[in-house]
């Protein structure tokens, strides 16, 4: 299997699955002598982590990450830092009902039409549980990063959308209910929609905003790697993913060229930021902002029809400990994915001039 690696000079591949003994990877490229503040990193995953409320899969892991390599007294010696997340509280019975059938909108038809052989125990290299590996090296990321702040917060879950500007929420509330979204009363309706929807066996959908701020002039690259692009590729490789807007996005082709220009201020920065803090595929200094909508679970606590290995309908029923939502645990994901994007760039801008 390819495809395990991320990055340029900042590189991340991640191992291991879901009911496997541990998952977790090796970050190559991070500069030495960064100071690292491990319980940051631990902060992080624990808000990726199962089980932390009644509206997340109540699957209980620790995700303690061990680190086995790349430090020495607290700080980053520049060579490979491995890390390992172990797994301790499998239930792998729960997937044998699926051991010769797929679930739909899942990558198990794919995986075994693909390999020749799948890994059904919670969906093995598939499962989401990969990217807890993603933001121990995404909290490295921040650390390096500096001033660079970068807040993901939930805007929409279902129909229930947050309709306000990021400069208009305060994002120390972030944190302040399970949802992960900072306006107090919208976070009120969507937790109780997301329990109805779990109460149903069903699963629903949404939105995570990101900000990036405090960017730097000059961060990408003009034709294939534009900024916009690694940072849509990031977002699009997380599970469940199917759309990225940045800027205005798609509500940008209701407005006239004259209106949706950003203007200059005589420093450089513009009036508005429809462009999203990126010209051209390079960073202007204005705040990145984007969008990424998440599909509802595929793993429905109901019956349901399908097919198994030799082409048989067959009806089978959802089991196990899933999420009725993605949105509230994928916040930090999506932090960690745009961190790792960031450091990528910053070291390979400190290569192109003196």
């Amino acid at each position: 299997m390819a495809g395990n690696t991320f990055g340029t000079l900042f590189k991340l591949s991640t191992f291991g699955e879901s009911h496997g003994v541990a998952i977790g990877g090796v970050l190559d490229g991070c500069p030495a002598g960064i100071e690292l503040n491990l319980e940051a990193i631990q902060e992080d995953l624990d808000r990726r982590k199962p089980g932390q409320s009644a509206i997340v899969t109540q699957r209980k892991e620790p995700d303690t990450v061990e680190f086995y390599s790349g430090l020495f007294e607290g700080k980053t010696t520049g060579t490979p830092i491995g890390f390992a997340i172990h797994n301790t509280n499998q239930k792998s019975h729960d997937y044998s009902h699926i051991k010769d059938s797929y679930r739909p909108s899942h990558a198990d038809y794919v995986y075994d039409q693909k390999y020749g052989f799948r890994d059904y125990r919670g969906g093995g290299r598939s499962s989401a549980r990969e990217t807890a590996s993603r933001v121990v090296a995404g909290a490295i990321a921040k650390q390096f990063l500096g001033d660079m702040k970068i807040n993901a917060y939930v805007s929409q879950v279902g129909e229930l959308s947050l309709n306000k500007s990021y400069q208009e929420l305060d994002f120390s509330l972030i944190e302040s209910n399970p949802v992960r979204c900072p306006d107090t009363a919208m976070a009120a309706k969507m937790e109780d929609y997301i329990k109805k929807i779990k109460k149903e066996g069903d699963t629903i959908g949404g939105i995570i905003t990101c900000v990036i701020q405090n960017v730097p002039i000059g961060l990408g690259e003009p034709v294939f790697d534009k900024l916009h692009a690694e940072l849509g590729k990031a977002m699009l490789s997380i599970n469940a993913v199917k759309g990225f807007e940045y800027g205005s996005g798609f509500e940008g082709v209701k407005m006239k060229g004259s209106a949706h220009n950003d203007q200059f201020n005589t420093d450089g920065t513009t009036k508005t930021n429809h462009s999203g803090g990126i010209q051209g595929g390079i960073s202007n200094g204005m705040d990145i902002y984007f969008n990424i909508a998440f599909k509802p679970v595929a793993t429905v606590i109901q019956a349901y029809d399908t097919i198994d290995r030799e082409g048989n309908k067959v009806t089978t029923q959802g089991k196990g400990r899933h999420d009725p939502c993605v949105v509230p645990r994928a916040v930090p994901i999506v932090e960690a994915m745009a961190a790792l994007v960031m450091a990528d760039f910053t070291l390979l801008n400190r290569t192109i001039k003196l």
